[in-house]
């Protein structure tokens, strides 16, 4: 009996680039004796359903094809299954490819991970009955992501950083209050960024350090900076230098509740919702296919 594969597309992801991206991929697939069942989402809700009825179907493994926001919707659907997620990617980040070490511009050699089948098992978290595995932005980080989600040009990680130093010129400390595991704090700060895994937006190592297998979350506090110093950091999170400053602060929870007035949190690119938001760890709840 074929082993199956759901192969689920963004056809927009990268301005078009997932629908491309699929049809290099699939011919490596059918090839190693996969039985491919091709499933296009016109958007989010028809792709979430159609990864749901995947699932359903007991497909062995869900391939998707995109960035981290179609990551994020078909972990919806998988969190605590059996099934596997695979990862082609096409998208403008590619953080959870980059965790897992699949190759983020080669489709052939993203297909060949799926086709070795070696299977990772990581956390996630999830906020307000929703999972993410990268990181959730709250503060300036989510005004950025905010502000690049409006933004047709340009690609990739330019982008973020355009919108960057466009929120630069408005931004200031926000009023948090924290709960974590229990403990109250409140403060001012930049943000609060609540990481599963240690990057977003294109590999900028937030929460530097942070395990995909430690059932934990890593919560970051950047205390508050001039304007001319958050623009010299920038440049360090690429690198997770910014850890030695004196405005940053490191906490390992199992959960933490978030709030502060006027925020939307965004999490895998996607926008989660407004704070006062709680963010637990749910330990080894997916399957990824990794090389």
């Amino acid at each position: 009996m074929a082993r199956t594969i759901a192969l689920l597309t963004n056809p927009t992801s990268g301005k078009g680039r997932g629908q491309r991206t699929a049809a290099i991929a699939l011919p490596r697939l059918t090839e190693a004796g996969f039985e491919v069942q091709e499933l296009v989402g016109r958007d989010g809700d028809e792709a979430l359903d159609l990864a749901r009825k995947a699932v359903a179907d007991e497909v062995e493994n869900l391939v998707v094809v995109g960035g981290d926001g179609m990551v994020h919707i078909a972990v919806q659907a998988l969190a605590g299954t059996p099934t596997n997620l695979g990862i082609i990617p096409a998208g403008t980040g590619n953080d959870v490819a980059r965790y897992v070490g699949v190759p983020r511009t080669d489709p052939q050699l993203a297909a060949d991970v799926v086709v070795g089948s070696r299977v990772r098992t990581i956390d996630l978290a999830r906020a307000g009955g929703t999972y993410f595995v990268t990181v959730l932005a709250s503060g300036f980080d989510s005004k950025v992501n905010e502000r690049a989600n409006t933004m047709a040009w340009p690609r990739g990680q330019m982008r973020y950083n355009l919108a960057t130093l466009a929120e630069l010129r408005v931004f200031e400390p926000l009023p948090y209050i924290l709960e974590l595991d229990g403990e109250v704090q409140t403060l001012d700060a930049m943000l609060v960024a609540v990481g599963n895994g240690e990057s977003f937006g294109g590999g900028l190592r937030i929460t530097h350090g942070a395990s995909l297998e430690d059932g934990l979350l890593d919560v970051v506090i950047i205390r508050p900076m001039s304007k001319a110093k958050l623009v010299r950091t920038y440049p360090k999170l690429f690198s997770g230098k910014h850890v030695g400053m004196p405005e940053y602060e490191h906490h390992r929870v199992r959960s933490v509740t978030v709030a502060a007035p006027g925020i939307s949190a965004y999490a895998d690119g996607e926008r989660i919702g407004a704070l006062p938001l709680t963010i637990e760890a749910v330990p080894r709840a997916l399957r990824v296919l990794v090389p």
